[in-house]
């Protein structure tokens, strides 16, 4: 008798092992939710870091610039670092940084070109788009189907070390419930603000308003005052210290 309780209870150890096998399983998958349901409810900005920092890690490093420059953007950094020959290539240009399938939604080529211009400046490049392509009319805050234009513009800027000043002006027309010199410092500080949620390192930027200052064509004019309204992203080429 002795001996067959002896089998009896060894057998009976054997039958409950899948609950040791079963409880690990029950354990991982409790695990894998917690850890789903953390991703979830992650603040944006975090999600954004990592992929900045997933970015650095290819060569593209946002807060320096430091790193390989991916093929694509190779002609245009040489170009820019020649302020002076850059408007024989002022098109390939444009079409590098903003290709086609890069632009927002109904938006057509041509649009891009009547509001994007190259401009060579004392310090070095300026990229000028007007406030149609990124503003409601006296509004400060980015539209947001256009800051697909701006994020284009980041993945160059990760690519190169040089310094960037961005600078808004306005026409002469007075201003609703804001000033114009208030409008053009809220804009250039929008364009700044959603750089910086890329990670580049903020004492690489400065930020100018100039108001109606400074037009590049005549306010008597509608299509003169739609030019003028703008924000001039200036990449400083030239007396530069890199961050």
């Amino acid at each position: 008798m002795a001996r067959k309780q002896r089998k009896k209870t060894k057998d009976s150890g054997v039958g409950r092992g899948w609950l040791i096998t079963f409880a690990d399983l029950v354990t991982l998958l409790l695990t894998f939710f917690v850890l789903l349901l953390s991703m979830a409810t992650l603040d944006r900005s975090i999600l954004r870091e990592i992929a900045v920092s997933i970015v650095g890690a290819e060569g593209l490093s946002p807060s320096k610039g430091a790193g390989k420059i991916p093929t694509k953007f190779q002609f245009v950094e040489q170009e820019i670092e020649k302020p002076t020959t850059v408007f024989q290539h002022l098109h390939r240009i444009k079409d590098i940084l903003f290709p086609d399938e890069v632009l927002p939604e109904g938006m057509a080529r041509s649009t891009l070109e009547q509001n994007l211009e190259i401009l060579q400046r004392p310090e070095g490049v300026a990229l000028v788009l007007s406030d149609d392509l990124l503003f409601a009319t006296a509004e400060s805050e980015l539209q947001e189907e256009n800051k697909k234009v701006l994020s284009e513009f980041a993945l160059f800027l990760a690519t190169v070390p040089m310094p960037v000043n961005i600078s808004g002006y306005t026409d002469n027309v007075p201003g609703g419930i804001k000033d114009n010199y208030t409008l053009s410092a809220e804009r250039a500080l929008s364009v700044l603000t959603y750089f910086l949620e890329f990670g580049f390192a903020p004492e690489r930027f400065s930020v100018s308003a100039y108001g109606e200052k400074f037009p590049l064509a005549d306010n008597a004019t509608p299509e003169g005052r739609a030019k003028n309204r703008r924000v001039e992203i200036l990449l400083k080429t030239t007396g530069r210290t890199y961050l």
